[in-house]
């Protein structure tokens, strides 16, 4: 176990008050015209530019004999030291205070941070393996932390300090280190173990997580046929007040959710938050395959220097969020009307955004960088989610290939032959290789679809294509701004039809402040803008609470006097109110579905024998 890496790095918590972790970085053979050192500029799953070298508070070089050696930075993310003929040694301070599981945090609770935060890259040594020692912080205070990481093991104890290895810096920044006093809890699926680790405050029914977890991932495990080589996998957790978010990693995933999202003992029924929660498990466990493994060209290999532009992406992220979903179903945690709901959700949010109509999702993949993670007050209007429309594509497609096949093949097929193909072996996805090889799986020209649904801005035929497995596709109005959709409104017949504002309201200290303002909406017509906090209706105060409930009183066509503000100049505008557009979607199994309307339904969203039986082997 003395073996000398060419790289080593040692990770300390430092300063837990100041938020700062202390790297140590040892390179036995600098590059003798002078070694250059550079922090990614984003990290992969995330596309979107984050200059993680900004966080990097001060950079020292030395020889081995302790002599400091000139660093020089050449841009915001490369620095170069000057040669030495020794091994060189650099020290670093990385500022931690960024809870997300994009970055780094620190603080007296706890310790995480991913790879792309800490880690310097070596130039030129990117493909050697490397050391990392974790070291617990100082003080009688942190006695009882522990660590948790994919990250192999070198002589470290399971969960705890120590030494610990990498074959390179992509397999180096793909581990996520979480220190604290976390709860554990462990399942097992296709003979490696699943481990879950949540930090913060919770009650969560740690068991009932497991065995729905569990089911979970054996779903996504029997539809792939098998797990990627993996020691173990890691579901880590950090349950705060109010938060959401998740990032894919090799063997593990960063989760940030609300403590409320948790199951809690003795509630047996799933709830909204934890089926949302158990989507984003789901999620993020199928990019183990999809992403992952099965990735874009242009990310073999990821150059973190700069942006990567895919057009890919609405498959990689929205075959994915069809897919997280979907395994809730097809695993027994949730009912077919649940699914439904969720489906319907997801409809809804495509269907409200004008966006959809102006950018294909493949634009919206390759705009990512700029756009979808840079989104603003004009997002709806101007631009579709990859993932949900994406997610909407997904199904259309799985349908489609189900029904020129006559059930025989589906979108399952097609991920299995991406994971033979190209994951397993480690090659990248082409532009237009899922294009091909849905078409080989269909039998038959699927240009027309691809040209219409991926590279157009036409919507998924979804009414034509569920019908063929009994469920009714409908469309009404929304009751309010917090309806979500996926439920028919029974009290919408004997209502007359609701009154729609064409804006999404937050609350202000003055009023209603208008976030968004929908394109040809009342609000925009009388010309609102974003930001703009509307303080009364007809002479009356109202707020973001009251307003949707006083114009309702109104009947459409009525015709209000608002006042606003906009930045500090009160304003005076007519708004005519109109009624609101049925975009509001929800789903429905036909009361009279035909034995073959049922026969492809539980096709699609149960598990077929073929599925049953692959998952049976798997366990043996």
């Amino acid at each position: 176990m003395n073996q000398r890496f060419p790289v080593s790095y040692t990770v300390t918590p430092l300063s837990l008050e100041a938020h700062l972790f202390r790297v140590q970085c040892t390179i036995e053979q600098p590059d003798p015209a002078g070694q250059r050192l550079s922090m990614p500029s984003w990290i992969p799953g995330s596309y979107m530019i984050r200059d993680f070298a900004k966080s990097v508070v001060r950079l020292r070089a030395s020889d081995d004999q302790g002599h400091p050696l000139t660093v020089v930075k050449h841009d915001k993310a490369t620095w170069e030291v000057a040669a030495c003929d020794t091994p060189l040694y650099i020290e670093y301070e990385v500022y931690a205070w960024d809870l997300s599981v994009r970055g780094a945090h620190l603080d007296t609770t706890h310790a995480y941070f991913n790879g792309t935060t800490v880690f310097v890259a070596i130039e030129g040594q990117t493909d050697q393996p490397c050391q990392v020692t974790l070291q617990r912080p100082e003080g009688e205070a942190y006695q009882n932390w522990r660590v948790a990481t994919t990250l192999p093991r070198r002589d470290a104890p399971l969960y705890d300090f120590g030494r610990y290895q990498a074959a390179n810096y992509d397999e180096l920044i793909d581990h996520p280190v979480e220190m604290g006093c976390f709860d554990l809890a462990s399942f097992e699926v296709a003979g490696v173990a699943h481990d879950i680790a949540i930090t913060g405050k919770h009650r969560a029914d740690l068991p009932r997580l497991c065995r729905n977890l569990e089911k979970i991932c054996h779903t996504h495990v029997a539809m792939f046929g098998e797990l990627p080589k993996m020691e173990r996998y890691l579901f880590m957790v950090t349950a705060v007040g109010e938060g959401y978010g998740g990032l894919e990693h090799r063997s593990s995933t960063s989760l940030l959710c609300s403590r409320n999202d948790l199951p809690l003992p003795g509630q047996d029924t799933i709830t909204d938050n934890y089926r949302n929660f158990l989507g984003l498990c789901s999620h993020e466990y199928f990019h183990l395959w999809n992403v992952k493994r099965i990735k874009p060209a242009t990310f073999m290999p990821y150059d973190l220097s700069r942006e990567t532009p895919t057009r890919q992406l609405w498959a990689f992220e929205g075959i994915t969020s069809y897919y997280d979903e979907l395994a809730l179903v097809r695993s027994g945690v949730i009912n077919t009307e649940s699914y439904l709901q969720l489906l319907g959700q997801t409809a809804t949010r495509v269907w409200r955004g004008a966006g959809r109509f102006k950018q294909s999702v493949a634009d919206s993949s390759f705009d990512a960088w700029s756009k979808f993670y840079k989104q603003d007050e004009s997002a709806p209007n101007n631009i579709v989610s990859y993932y949900t429309k994406g997610a909407l594509i997904a199904l259309a497609l799985d349908l489609t290939l189900r029904q020129y096949t006559d059930d025989a093949r589906s979108l399952d097929d097609l991920m299995r032959r991406l994971w033979q193909d190209y994951g397993k072996p480690g090659i990248g996805v082409p532009e237009g290789e899922i294009e091909r090889l849905a078409a080989a799986i269909a039998g038959t020209d699927l240009s027309d679809f691809f040209t219409r649904y991926v590279h157009g801005t036409e919507d998924p035929p979804l009414q034509s294509l569920l019908e063929h497995t009994g469920i009714n596709f409908c469309l009404r109005p929304a009751r309010n701004a917090d309806d979500k959709g996926g439920n028919a409104d029974t009290q919408l017949a004997e209502q007359r039809t609701p009154i729609w504002l064409g804006a999404r309201m937050v609350n202000d200290p003055l009023g209603a402040r208008l976030s968004q303002v929908f394109d040809n909406g009342p609000a925009q017509k009388a010309g609102l803008s974003a930001g703009d906090v509307i303080i009364a209706c007809d002479n009356i105060k109202v707020d973001k609470n009251n307003l949707e409930t006083l114009l309702a009183d109104y009947p459409p066509a009525s015709t209000v006097t608002l006042h606003a503000f906009r930045r500090d100049e009160l304003f005076a505008t007519p708004l005519e109110l109109e009624p609101a557009p049925a975009d509001t979607v929800y789903l429905t199994i036909k009361t009279q579905s035909s034995t073959r309307q049922s026969l492809a339904r539980e096709r699609w969203l149960g598990q077929n024998r073929d599925t049953q039986a692959t998952s049976a082997a798997i366990n043996q």
